[in-house]
């Protein structure tokens, strides 16, 4: 694998936890970018992965169930920070979020899906597994604090096999 797992996932990881990371999607017609700050990289199935966890509510998740693959653009800590507040607040359902943000696509080098130009870490997937989460399997007070308060509103996981990182 690239240099993101040789040297810098801890730097990654932390930027996207502490601000967030744009997980971009596309299903031939549609293309939609959303913040996120939960998802995790592991080692499943003798290959690298990233899991991206994506509401039902949400309209990058409408795209992912279609498409095959998704990127992962990670910022810089502490850059970016309005187009992560205006990709985590607004949808793709009312409008072009990408020129609200003032956001430049660059083509991804190895999946169909672009991925946000000016950014320090990419990861380009390809799906292989989808989960729903399974809300009697939650631990109650993570239930409440982020489901039940939410409209029950839970996520998907995708994992995707990590195809590309840069």
């Amino acid at each position: 694998m690239t240099s993101l797992f040789q040297d810098d996932l801890n730097t990654a990881m932390e930027s996207m936890a502490k601000g967030g990371a744009f997980l971009t999607v596309s299903d031939g017609e549609r293309t939609n970018t959303m913040t996120i700050g939960w998802g995790y990289v592991g080692h499943q199935w003798q290959m690298p992965v990233f899991v991206a966890l994506v509401r039902k509510s949400r309209y990058t998740y409408e795209i992912l169930e279609k498409g095959t693959e998704f990127t992962v653009s990670i910022p810089v800590l502490g850059t970016m920070k309005k187009a992560l507040g205006i990709c985590g607040t607004t949808s793709g359902r009312d409008g072009n979020k990408f020129e609200k943000a003032e956001l430049t696509l660059s083509p991804g080098k190895t999946v169909g899906v672009p991925v946000i130009a000016g950014c320090g870490n990419y990861m380009e997937c390809r799906i292989v597994y989808r989960q729903d989460m399974v809300p009697s399997q939650l631990d109650p007070a993570l239930r409440e604090v982020h489901y039940e308060k939410k409209n029950n509103d839970y996520h998907t996981l995708y994992f995707g096999e990590i195809l590309q990182s840069y």
